[in-house]
């Protein structure tokens, strides 16, 4: 069975000395705890592997083809003629990695969302020239969330490529006040990003996005998020009965946006139950394997895939024929 994994994640050296600069110093300073410290090194030199390590890794896993995209927080938090170079930079490094692998890698463009027009012919530049599938977006814009018109130019521009924006979680804005509670500095930053805050943002990112028209506006426009849905099958039940037609004023109900406008990965969550929730709310043709390489591990993702509880059928499609639809791989 052939398996695509499409939440997978690099960088570059000049990525690392500028936005990603936080990763390298989390890295320096773990040194001094030397259990934590190979963890470290080992993230920083994953990210940046673009080459044979990286598919040796995906080899001994039973990974086929892995979808890039540059890792968090990517280029949106940047200055805008900033973040211009830097994703053109980055996009350049990701197609001749592609160009060197094509059948092993493929790309999902970074954009510089703070520059709409910009981001927009970039995603052109990257599709057309380098076969590029689509972008990855990650969440919010120095605070402002794509449900803005301002950046609508993106999402004509996605709709007009047939491309899909994976949508992927950043720290929420104002997240050392809203997440500062009587714990440790340790916990606040663990509940702020991957533990709850990256997740629960996302998916009210996710519904703005719907209940801002955005999906009336460009009906062909495909949106992807991770981490098993974050939170959205388990509340669409509720959003649908607080957010019917009559108040939403969208030409569907919102759960028919969720079923038809977005699609939804593994990425990094291995969970029975939550897997569940999904699959019988949406449907094994909108799930999509991924495994948030090198933050999540490959064999851990493949070994749940293995044991999915789900027809061979569905399996399948979860695995790469999704992929391979939506992505045209």
């Amino acid at each position: 069975m052939r398996i695509i994994a499409i939440e997978e994640h690099y960088a570059t050296p000049t990525f690392m000395a500028g936005p990603g600069r936080g990763i390298a110093e989390q890295a320096e300073a773990a040194k001094a705890h030397p259990t934590v410290a190979a963890g470290f090194d080992r993230l920083v030199e994953q990210l940046c592997d673009l080459g044979d390590q990286r598919i040796a890794e995906m080899d001994a896993a039973g990974i086929d083809v892995q979808v890039l995209s540059l890792t968090t927080p990517g280029v949106e938090q940047a200055d805008p003629a900033d973040a211009v170079k830097l994703a053109r930079d980055s996009n350049d490094q990701l197609a001749a990695a592609v160009g060197r692998h094509p059948d092993r890698f493929a790309g999902f463009a970074a954009l510089p969302t703070g520059d709409p027009a910009a981001a927009a012919d970039e995603l052109t530049r990257t599709v057309r020239d380098h076969g590029f599938k689509g972008a990855l977006i990650n969440g919010h814009t120095r605070g402002r969330y794509l449900d803005d018109e301002f950046f609508w130019p993106i999402m004509e521009r996605a709709e007009a490529l047939d491309v899909p924006i994976y949508l992927h979680p950043t720290l929420p804005p104002h997240a050392k006040d809203q997440y500062a509670g009587n714990f440790s500095p340790g916990t606040t930053a663990a509940f702020a990003s991957a533990a709850w805050g990256w997740h629960l943002d996302t998916a009210t990112h996710a519904v703005r996005l719907i209940l801002s028209g955005v999906f009336d506006r460009y009906p062909r426009l495909q949106v992807i998020i991770g981490h098993m849905g974050e939170v959205l099958p388990v509340m669409l039940p509720r959003l649908e009965q607080a957010l019917p037609v009559q108040i939403s004023e969208l030409h569907r109900p919102v759960g028919d946006y969720m079923r038809q406008n977005l699609h939804y990965t593994f990425s990094g969550i291995h969970s029975v139950p939550a897997f569940l929730a999904l699959f019988l709310q949406i449907g094994a043709d909108r799930i999509m394997f991924s495994t948030d390489y090198p933050y999540g591990s490959l064999s851990k993702a493949k070994a749940f895939l293995d044991h999915l509880p789900a027809s061979a059928v569905d399996r399948d499609r979860i695995a790469h024929r999704n992929a391979e639809e939506l992505l045209r791989l």
